[in-house]
């Protein structure tokens, strides 16, 4: 799928970019305007054993309206998408701007950027809103059958599709149109812990969601690894308890993108650094003072932000301020080098330029600095894969999948646990463990990253519901990263600690 939907086109979009225009030229001392309009598909499949549990299919759309009137922010939307709307919606965001000057204790600022005027249609090969519902939902029940076939004792599917379409227009003469197709897939599988708690115990795909169409989902071959799913859980409960205490750890993609998105991504953003979030999700200890100084990790570790890489939830050409893409360091040679900015905060931050982290996840919502793609690169000198890094290491655990978390509001003190957990004894695998969770700091944790894998074990991982803002918003991100070697990590007996 290469071209923008029919039905999006057919929108009345130029009559609501004109009104929209033309009625912010009649706006006194306006600094600045911008008008989105969304349509988006969701489509959410839920089935359970042998029976399909909900289906849900709708289409949220509308517009929102955001001025900059004499230094001071007003917004409105509304759903009813004719010209004479969008000219009400300027003139009441107008009035909300003036209501809120009095109350400022500084101006509102953008920083600059250049007019931009494109059409952006991220490449799907099959689009998920073309194929018959039955058919999707056969597919689901197909892997849950699977799993029951191979002793669940219960088995779980779902899948969740998007499709955002997006047209964005400025008072900067700026006008972008863009179309992104998302996916997330779930198979879960359950057994009772006869051995131990007597509770039942679930285990899940490592398949994360992508910015890819259907494709992805019959790529993956859910109905095949259900067996291999039931088999891991077996083998899981059976297997002895961990030792606490600290051990070498190598954390698999699949599990350490969570630690990342957590203890790294949400610790960059500067809003969040400027106490924005502090009411609702907490501050960080990476200050803006601290930036070119504070020793975030080992010189292994090199993060970046993107909205750039190919298939990437957070991948688009232009943000919702009309700011091109790009890529930048976050963490270089484990120095925090910079942060994550929309076009407010760039200011606040001295760049100069905002590196496009603007994201509203409604019509009817503010654009927010919502994270990129944060990534963890590869090593660029050596393409070690997995079982070198596994064989570098005496004695220790390979974790696989992520499972819970928990992270203190400074984005400082953390505890994560995984999906499957593997002793590695004189530098290879020696069966599984259980009741594993690692806790550290989080710069002590960085610090006592040794290696990284190569380009070739770098892998895309992520989640549709990052949530920030009050009232709060959700949005999607994509973290890639490779296995990675972390040395003498403290880890928890989880079976002990709950009791």
């Amino acid at each position: 799928m290469t071209d923008l939907d029919p039905d999006f086109i057919g929108l009345p979009l130029a009559a609501l970019e004109e009104a929209a225009l033309e009625a912010m030229a009649a706006v006194p001392h306006l600094e600045y305007g911008d008008l989105r309009v969304h349509r988006d598909r969701l489509e959410a499949i839920h089935v359970r054993d042998r029976d399909l549990i909900s289906l849900t299919d709708s289409e949220p759309m509308g517009f929102g309206v955001r001025l900059v009137v004499d230094g001071s922010l007003g917004f409105a939307a509304s759903s009813d998408l004719s010209p004479g709307s969008v000219a009400r919606a300027v003139r009441d965001a107008a009035a909300v701007a003036g209501q809120l000057r009095p109350l400022l204790d500084e101006r509102v600022r953008l920083a600059p950027e250049p007019a931009h005027r494109a059409t952006w249609v991220a490449q799907v090969e099959v689009d998920p809103f073309r194929l018959a519902t039955d058919s999707k939902v056969g597919q689901l029940l197909e892997w849950s059958q699977a799993g029951l076939l191979a002793g669940a004792r219960f088995a779980e599917a779902y899948c969740l599709s998007v499709k955002e379409q997006r047209l964005f227009v400025s008072s900067e003469g700026t006008r972008t149109v863009q179309q992104r197709v998302r996916v997330h897939p779930v198979l879960e599988v359950g057994l009772i812990d006869e051995r131990g708690s007597g509770l039942m115990e679930t285990m899940r795909s490592t398949a994360r969601p992508v910015a890819r169409g259907w494709e992805y989902v019959e790529q993956h071959q859910f109905a095949a690894e259900a067996p291999q799913l039931v088999e891991w859980l077996a083998e899981k409960l059976a297997a002895p308890s961990v030792t606490a205490g600290p051990h070498d750890l190598v954390l698999d993609p699949s599990n350490l993108w969570l630690t990342i998105h957590e203890s790294v991504a949400h610790g960059t953003e500067l809003d969040r650094a400027l106490g924005y979030e502090a009411n609702f999700a907490g501050t960080t200890f990476a200050t803006p003072d601290l930036v070119g100084s504070l020793r975030y990790g080992s010189a292994a570790m090199h993060v970046t932000g993107d909205r750039l890489e190919p298939f990437g939830l957070a991948t688009v050409a232009f943000d919702d301020e009309g700011v091109e893409a790009q890529r930048w360091d976050i963490i270089r040679d484990g120095v925090l080098v910079g942060y994550q900015l929309n076009r407010q905060m760039a200011l606040r931050f001295g760049d100069g330029r905002s590196n496009g982290c603007a994201f509203a996840d409604s019509w009817s919502h503010l654009p927010l600095q919502r994270m990129p793609n944060v990534s963890l690169q590869p090593d660029p000198r050596h393409d070690t894969s997995l079982e070198e890094l596994i064989s570098g290491v005496g004695e220790g655990i390979y974790v696989v999948g992520d499972k819970s978390w928990s992270i203190d509001q400074q984005r400082y003190n953390f505890q994560f646990t995984g999906q499957r957990f593997y002793r590695i004894h004189q530098g290879r695998l020696a069966g599984q463990l259980r009741d594993v969770a690692y806790q550290s700091k989080t710069p002590d944790f960085w610090g006592r990253l040794e290696a990284v894998g190569g380009p070739s074990s770098w892998i895309l991982e992520g989640a549709m519901n990052c949530g920030k803002g009050q009232p709060e918003q959700v949005a999607p991100v994509s973290h890639g990263c490779p296995p990675a070697i972390f040395r003498q990590v403290n880890v928890l007996n989880t079976r002990r600690e709950g009791r």
